[in-house]
């Protein structure tokens, strides 16, 4: 049975750590743009005039998944070489 490379355990660890953020984007904007969102417009309070349920989905939401995915590529990923590997 061949070997797998090594970097594959590495690709598929970076995989799951990218849909694991794609999910959590997700859950975050749903959460408020239909949660703080399904109010009635009369009950809608602004943020920068903006309604709080987009500026916290969309606005702020963004800014936090720009800082995540900065933090988990500095911390958490591993660069990998892409050169063939010579077989002894």
């Amino acid at each position: 049975m061949e070997e797998t490379d090594w970097r594959f355990k590495i690709a598929h660890r970076e995989a799951l750590i990218g849909v694991g953020l794609a999910l959590f984007n997700f859950i975050w904007w749903f959460g408020f743009a239909y949660g703080l969102g399904s109010r009635p417009v009369e009950e809608y309070s602004y943020i920068f005039g903006l309604p709080d349920w987009f500026f916290y989905s969309c606005i702020v939401g963004f800014l936090l998944i720009c800082v995540l995915v900065i933090v988990i590529v500095k911390f958490f990923f591993t660069a990998v070489p892409f050169d063939e590997e010579e077989e002894l």
